[in-house]
Order: structure tokens, then sequence, then C-alpha cells
């Protein structure tokens, strides 16, 4: 559980392509009559975290090392936290994010074999005991995901062009904290329809808050 009260944090996470802009607006439509919604993104999601997003998400694929990436990202996640998420939640509000940290354990951790326990030690000191109250996993195949992302191509291309097995990696990372932690996960077949996928993710949200 989150330990800022009285709303909701909740991040879906997932790998390229998992149609996680489109889930979190379908959700946050479901939800607004009921709460006040927030949604934001990871990286960015702050003017702070916005410019070091392009750090991150554009450019070379070896631009920066595992280690590099997840410090920028914690950096991110820090004036996001603050400038955004945080005071979103002290006022009541429901927080919905396009990713968090899961990602970067994902990705740093699982994608370029940055050690997890060293990963836990910059959350500590980033974010501290804070923690979602529910995270969605959109789950679908590495080649469905890369296939659904290049269809959109943009500028922010730097993790789709990294290699296969690096998405693999990524993809059982994502798997693996969902078993390490089902009170605080749900997979979501992501390879599903849209409609499919958002009723899907309405059930769970309904059974585990109550929304």
């Amino acid at each position: 559980m989150s330990l800022v009260a009285p709303g909701r944090f909740i991040t879906l996470e997932g790998g390229e392509g998992a149609g996680k802009s489109t889930q979190i607006a379908r959700l946050a439509e479901r939800l607004k009559d009921k709460h006040a919604i927030v949604t934001t993104r990871e990286p960015g999601g702050s003017p702070g975290a916005e410019m070091i997003r392009k750090l991150l998400v554009e450019g070379p694929a070896e631009r920066w090392d595992g280690i590099t990436e997840a410090l920028l990202h914690f950096a991110a996640r820090r004036d996001h936290l603050r400038a955004t998420v945080w005071p979103a939640l002290e006022r009541g509000a429901w927080v919905i994010s396009d990713r968090f940290a899961d990602s970067t354990r994902a990705y740093q951790g699982w994608g370029h074999g940055i050690e997890l326990a060293t990963l836990d030690r910059v959350y500590d000191v980033a974010v501290g005991m804070f923690r979602p109250d529910l995270t969605l996993i959109l789950d679908l195949p590495v080649d469905v995901g890369l296939d659904r992302a290049a269809a959109r191509r943009n500028a922010e291309t730097r993790y789709e062009s990294l290699p296969r097995a690096f998405h693999e990696r990524v993809r059982e990372g994502f798997l693996t904290i969902a078993r390490n932690e089902p009170e605080r996960c749900a997979v979501i077949d992501a390879s599903a329809d849209i409609d499919a996928v958002a009723a899907a993710i309405a059930r769970v949200v309904a059974d585990r808050l109550g929304a």
C-alpha cells in the first residue's frame, strides 16, 4: 500500500507496445465519476522529469549503460513524485501512471543485468517506503509488442531499438515481479482486443480496490 493518503496509486507496466496509454485512458474514463483522476507517466510526469525523459528515450541505444539509465530514471522519478504524484494523493486523487519503478527493475535489472539489490538501494534513497496500491502488468509476446510499437513510430525509439533478447529478459522480469508480489500485482493478457483488456483491468481494479 502507498504511504500517502487518502488517494490511490495505480501503475500500468509492460514491455514495448503493450497498450498502456490506451488502457490508462479507458481506466481514467471509467473511474472519473467517482474519483478525481490524475494520469501521468514515467519517465516524465513533471517538468523536470520530462526533461530527463528526452535523454532516456531518444537517441542511440548505446548512449547510456545500465547504471546511468537507472540513475536517470530515479532522478526523474523523484521529481515526478514530489511535483505530481504525492501532492495529488494527498488531496485525495487517484493517480494512474504509465510505468513506475517496476520498469526500472525489469529494464535495467533483468534487461541490462544490473543487480536488483543495487536498484533496491537507490529506490530506498529516492522513493523510500512508498509503493503503488495496485500494479497492472500488461503482458504480450515480445514480437507482437515490437510490431505494435513500430506501427506508432516516433522519436522515442531508443529502447525499442535494443535487441529482441533484451526485450525477452524484460518480459520475464515483469512476470517474475508479478509472481513475487501477487498481493500488489496482476498480470493482464494484453494480446486480447482493446475492449477485452479494458474489461479485465476494470475487474481487477474493482476486486482489489473496490472501484
